[in-house]
């Protein structure tokens, strides 16, 4: 059976399954969701638990022993296996299925992995699981439902949010589901159950995203305005310095201004995204195509120049017309904003920096 995480709770009022699956990238849900099971599991009987994390070189022979110790006065055990990758090896994979054919009445088996892909949920071993217990996908929550979501979770904590206070802890979390709950909880410890005034939001939620030159990357990439200012603004508040910013972005205009001529000269943007050297591009290809898009090579070009212009600006140097002129850390913070608003595709007018 497969069920999306917020099903785990009327799951297990039906019953305990013998065998549960939970995998996906998003902490906090995975996290609950394991915890729903571990709790209505302790709840029937299931006093005893084994934590196994499975890596290479793991003895799956453990499996297949927790499968056979059947006792009438044993205590009823939960075997914890906890996957270091998204598919375990082939004895792994044996062990499952062997298991899954015969699970053991007085033990559940709970699984946990990194997110699995479509064509892995039809290998033999996520259908044995399917076939006996429940297999649970946590997918990210994208932009656009996370304030429906953070609605729905301060209702479950007592909780009414006005549309603009949720959108609010949304926005001002960037994405972290766990910083979004945790300002959810300090609302309940200011005000207590009932509704909540977008005031009332603003006074206490705080600035919970955390970025990175990388986070910026993807961003102009994706040629997203309105994000890529706000991370610009929030690493020069953050006080992180202007070459760690630029060494991603200089890397990163490089390798497009590369890739751009590579597929003018004829190849295929997945022939190019094989080659060894490009292959930590594969996950940014969507945004690398829209960028491909928005660029010539020529603006590439100019985009490497403007990068330069930013890091002469840093060390407090200018262009050669400009001897002798010592420019400020907000006057390089400035020329790195129009930088990055020209990667996504926007000039400013009456500026020539880039």
């Amino acid at each position: 059976m497969h069920i999306k995480p917020e099903q785990i709770h009327s799951q297990l009022k039906r019953g305990i399954a013998p065998v549960y699956l939970v995998s996906g990238d998003e902490p906090l849900q995975i996290q609950e969701c394991l915890d729903a099971v571990r709790k209505a599991a302790r709840a029937g009987g299931f006093t005893d638990r084994a934590v196994c994390n499975v890596d290479a070189g793991f003895q799956w022979g453990i499996l297949r022993e927790f499968g056979d110790s059947l006792s009438l006065f044993a205590e009823r055990r939960i075997l914890d296996l906890r996957l270091s990758s998204a598919k375990p090896d082939k004895e792994g994979v044996e062990a499952i299925v062997t298991y899954a054919k015969r699970p053991n009445p007085d033990n559940l088996l709970l699984i946990s992995a990194p997110r699995i892909d479509g064509r892995s949920l039809k290998s033999a071993w996520i259908k044995a699981i399917d076939g006996c217990g429940v297999v649970v996908q946590v997918w990210p929550i994208d932009g656009k439902r996370l304030p429906s979501w953070v609605s729905r979770r301060a209702r479950g904590a007592g909780l009414r949010l006005s549309q603009d206070g949720a959108r609010l802890i949304a926005e001002r979390s960037e994405g972290n589901l766990l910083a979004c709950a945790q300002e959810i909880d300090k609302l309940v410890l200011l005000h207590g159950e009932g509704a909540v005034g977008i005031e009332q939001v603003v006074a206490s939620v705080t600035d919970s995203a955390r970025f990175s030159a990388f986070d910026l990357v993807d961003c102009v990439l994706e040629g997203d305005v309105r994000r890529t200012v706000r991370i610009t603004r929030a690493l020069r508040d953050e006080g992180l310095e202007l070459p760690q910013i630029l060494g991603a972005l200089v890397w990163a205009l490089r390798s497009a201004h590369e890739i751009a001529g590579r597929v003018r000269a004829g190849e295929s943007l997945d022939g190019v995204l094989n080659d060894r050297s490009f292959t930590v591009w594969r996950r940014r290809k969507a945004g690398l195509e829209k960028a491909l898009q928005r660029h010539s090579l020529k603006s590439w070009q100019r985009l490497i120049a403007g990068a330069s212009r930013v890091d002469r600006y840093a060390k407090g140097t200018g262009d050669r017309h400009e001897a002798g002129v010592r420019h400020t850390r907000a006057e390089a913070w400035d020329t790195l904003e129009r930088l990055v608003l020209a990667i996504c595709g926007v000039t400013l007018l009456g500026r020539s920096d880039v």
